[in-house]
């Protein structure tokens, strides 16, 4: 059998609601349905400007942080951490397990461990690109946070 490998760069959602399938279908029988829940947060201050935001999906019952940005003449002013305790909330409403994310050694490492997350992998600097840096916070039965 010949297998040709191209780029498809149409961007069609159809095609990786395709692939999507290819993963879920086997993980649905086995109890471990995929079925991707996205929660996007805005913060906007008191003349209607954005602050900053946060994008994320829950996938077997964890909450996967993409994004967390904060616009620079907000940044030090608590909004981040607003987000990511507004984000960690949901996520106890949703019964969920906990939250990870990641970010790059230049970014923010510092700002996610005393919010007590705990790192849990990283992806080496290499060639000139950064270290990645994976966290995580898990949470007790009760829907507090655990120190996992």
């Amino acid at each position: 059998m010949t297998i040709e490998i191209t780029v498809d760069e149409s961007g069609d959602p159809e095609f990786a609601a395709t692939v999507e399938a290819i993963v879920d279908e086997p993980a649905a029988r086995m109890g471990h349905p995929f079925d991707p829940v996205p929660l996007h947060l805005k913060a906007v201050d008191g003349d209607g400007r954005l602050a900053g935001g946060l994008t994320a999906h829950s996938v077997q019952r964890w909450l996967f942080v993409k994004l967390l940005g904060v616009a620079e003449d907000q940044r030090g002013g608590g909004v981040g951490r607003k987000l990511l305790a507004r984000a960690e909330e949901i996520a106890r409403e949703r019964g969920l397990v906990g939250v990870y994310l990641d970010t790059f050694e230049f970014q923010a490492p510092r700002f996610y461990e005393s919010l007590g997350y705990t790192e849990f992998g990283r992806l080496p600097a290499h060639g000139g690109a950064p270290q990645r840096i994976w966290f995580a916070k898990t949470f007790d039965l009760a829907g507090s946070a655990g120190a996992q």
